[in-house]
């Protein structure tokens, strides 16, 4: 977009753009986003992040919509806690959640489960969540070609527009004139609230 302007600008400029921004936009998409159902399949995947695995912990909904994602350096209860409260926070309680036999993961959800009247039931079926497994496939595809991130903030932020992305190809976003848009108009119209914001 730059070069058709007659703008030259290094690559590494816009890496910075892209790190400093893109958490921005997809906060700003948030309170444009569908709500999701209250079933959700939950999971994580590994991302290498200079030279060592990270986890990013991700949930979608029985039709597939992106619930919420969260990079963490470790997996353990803490990082499932964390993940499970930040989803649970931005899109209200879920019926149930399905998961694989992760014992943290399980740990995190009896923690949760301890201080509510009314408990989100757990539901530990492996192929309950093939739902979350495949839409990982759509994540790591990007990722893949990007030879791998610097830090966890940097990883951190490139996931946030990827995931951004993800969720725009998925129809999630609602606002005028949306369904008319191509997936680049829409986060342009999306990039466009942060700055008016």
């Amino acid at each position: 977009m730059m070069e058709e302007r007659g703008v030259s600008v290094d690559h590494s400029t816009i890496n910075r753009w892209a790190i400093r921004f893109l958490p921005l936009i997809e906060k700003m998409a948030r309170k444009h986003k569908h709500a999701v159902s209250g079933s959700w399949r939950m999971d994580e995947t590994y991302i290498k992040v200079k030279g060592f695995w990270k986890y990013l912990y991700r949930a979608v909904d029985k039709h597939g919509k992106t619930v919420d994602f969260l990079l963490t350096a470790k997996r353990d209860k803490a990082a499932a806690k964390r993940f499970f409260d930040k989803a649970v926070g931005a899109n209200g309680d879920p019926d149930k959640v399905a998961m694989d036999k992760s014992g943290a993961n399980k740990a995190a959800m009896d923690t949760i489960n301890a201080g509510r009247a009314v408990p989100i039931l757990v539901r530990q079926v492996k192929y309950l969540n093939n739902i979350v497994e495949q839409d990982h496939r759509a994540i790591k595809r990007v990722t893949k070609s990007m030879l791998n991130f610097k830090s966890l903030l940097a990883a951190g932020s490139m996931l946030a527009g990827i995931e951004l992305i993800h969720m725009i190809r998925k129809g999630q976003f609602v606002f005028d004139g949306a369904e008319a848009m191509s997936f680049a108009d829409q986060f342009s119209a999306l990039e466009g609230m942060v700055r008016s914001a």
